[in-house]
């Protein structure tokens, strides 16, 4: 009885110089770190919340996501009910986050605490009874290309009630996802 044909034998591996393997490490890490650049600059960049002025939506010292991308190229247009960081119009040096509430042609108005936009109450789930003051402003027309923003903690926020709507161009980015403390981890609300 003949045996089959014998299988050919395994293909010898060569085993590559430590010098060809340190290369190909260090095209790896550089690749890594372009990447992790261009994500950074360009979509998403991580941030710390201080303040209690969004509570209790984000808490003071979350670490969140931002996503950059969606309002630098136009692709989103920023909607009323997004948490937006923007550079604060009264010093430019520091940044905030708030919720926009009016976009260019609203008119906005609080009355005792409860906002209106364009004559209509808003619903503020986001909002709740024990985070809310009893503040009134006059109604505020909100200028083309300036958004009124307030903090969900309305009894703790210094936002647009006092120093007034915040241009397009100091907005450059929106809130997207919570990553630590690994509890709050998800999207934001």
């Amino acid at each position: 009885m003949e045996s089959p044909n014998p299988l050919p034998p395994p293909p010898a591996y060569e085993h590559q110089s430590s010098t060809a393997a340190a290369v190909a490490w260090l095209r790896d890490l550089s690749l890594s770190v372009f990447i992790a650049v261009v994500v950074i600059l360009f979509l998403y960049q991580p941030v710390k919340v201080e303040g209690t002025s969004m509570m209790p939506s984000l808490v003071d010292q979350e670490r969140i996501f931002i996503n950059k991308f969606a309002y630098r190229f136009g692709i989103t247009e920023i909607s009323r009910g997004d948490t937006v960081v923007f550079w604060f119009p009264g010093d430019p040096s520091k940044s905030y986050i708030k919720r926009v509430i009016g976009i260019p042609g609203d008119r906005v108005k609080i009355n005792h605490g409860t906002v209106s936009v364009n004559g209509h109450v808003l619903e503020e789930q986001y909002v709740p009874k024990e985070y809310r003051d009893e503040i009134s402003t006059r109604e505020t027309a909100v200028p083309d290309g300036e958004y009124f923003v307030l903090g969900d903690h309305r009894s703790s926020s210094n936002d647009s009630r006092t120093w007034g709507t915040v241009p397009r161009h100091f907005i450059y980015g929106k809130a997207a996802f919570v990553y630590w403390p690994l509890e709050r981890l998800g999207l934001v609300p």
